[in-house]
């Protein structure tokens, strides 16, 4: 059986303590009280009541003093202001500390019922969703685990199995067989890109992502990018150019999310780019960021479809793109990873004259050190 609620009576007159007391046990509610703030506040640490009342005038510690406690103890703990004094100035006061409801002395049992049931309504709710906020996190936690080990890990052994069979260690496959073998580990190259970028998301939203900061030049990273991804221009006739400027600049951040994010962003050039095109990296200062810029001599993106770009699974639709695999968690994931960085990212692009990415990273304070990836 559900326990009552429990409720706290914090005022130094005797008879408001009293009054409140006998109307609430009527109710079933645990009342207790308390003469002044500083005994209140003590009672609040060791009782954990679901509603206090407060008076806002109390020798020693003041009500608005109180207000503030409770909510360094418990802000879920559901506090109404009681008092003879009331102003526009002190409830406005009040509700900025958290303060949820305002009782104007004097009151009668029904109006303090009232005040009560809603407070209580309120604190349930709250309740509630912390639960439903915890049972997604859970899902949220299971759905890694189950894609994870249940559905990558059997995918990465079929396309293992695939390459045994089309490499004739299972018995010699026709050319018929091997197109056959090589368009179903295509598709689970496919399963797998969504499988990771899923992943990636996951840990995004659960805070997981850019936390191993260290101080870092970008350079190094852009040249071992462009050199990842050489193959794959050549087989779509794109060239790849990197203009680090003069002078490295240092900034504060996680190496690998950050190859993740610009890596994104240069394949995309690379996908969404013709045969003779190229694709450029620039790096340069701007005041207090580091600028990175990823331009391609690509297709394009419709001005209409720029404001949604950075939605999850958005992807822009055209005869010229439904050829292009992707999952529309890439930019989404690249975006949240340079705002886990504090930076920005910005995107210019013509129709048919291509796009170009920029990253604004905030540039390391050089006083705090010199260690450098």
């Amino acid at each position: 059986m559900n326990e009552p609620p429990k409720i706290l009576v914090v005022d130094d007159e005797e008879a408001i303590r009293d009054s409140c007391r006998q109307a609430l046990a009527k109710d079933g509610y645990v009342v207790d009280t308390a003469e002044n703030g500083q005994s209140g506040l003590q009672k609040i640490k060791e009782s954990q009541p679901d509603l206090v009342l407060i008076d806002l005038k109390m020798p020693g510690m003041s009500g608005m003093e109180l207000l503030e406690a409770i909510g360094q103890i418990d802000p879920t703990i559901v506090s109404v202001v009681i008092t003879g004094y009331a102003t526009i100035e002190s409830a406005v006061e009040a509700m900025k500390r958290n303060a949820y409801d305002f009782l104007p002395k004097p009151f009668t049992p029904d109006q303090l019922r009232i005040v009560i049931e809603r407070g209580l309504e309120r604190r349930r709710l709250a309740a509630e969703t912390e639960r439903l906020r915890r049972e997604k996190e859970m899902m949220r936690e299971n759905f890694v685990t189950l894609v994870t080990h249940q559905l990558r890990s059997p995918l990465t052994s079929v396309k293992q199995y695939f390459g045994v069979i089309r490499e004739g260690f299972a018995g010699e496959a026709t050319d018929e067989q091997k197109e056959m073998i090589e368009k179903a580990a295509g598709k689970i190259d496919r399963l797998l890109e969504l499988i990771n970028d899923w992943l990636d998301m996951s840990r995004v939203e659960a805070g997981k992502i850019a936390e191993n900061f260290e101080r870092v030049s970008l350079t190094p990273m852009l040249s071992e990018i462009l050199e990842e991804l050489k193959p794959q221009a050549e087989a779509r006739k794109v060239s790849l150019e990197l203009h680090p400027g003069d002078n490295p600049i240092v900034i504060d951040g996680d190496p690998k999310c950050l190859k993740e994010a610009i890596l994104n962003l240069v394949n995309n050039g690379i996908n969404y780019n013709r045969a003779g095109g190229s694709v450029t990296i620039d790096q340069k200062s701007q005041d207090n960021d580091l600028v990175v810029e990823v331009s391609d001599t690509g297709i394009g993106i419709p001005q209409e479809d720029l404001p949604f770009i950075f939605d999850e699974f958005f992807r822009v639709k055209s005869r010229e793109t439904q050829h292009i695999p992707g999952t529309g968690l890439g930019l989404p994931i690249a975006k949240k990873i340079i705002e886990a960085h504090k930076g920005r990212m910005k995107v210019a692009s013509e129709l048919g004259r291509g796009t170009t990415f920029s990253i604004l990273l905030p540039k390391a304070n050089q006083s705090e050190g010199s260690n450098m990836t």
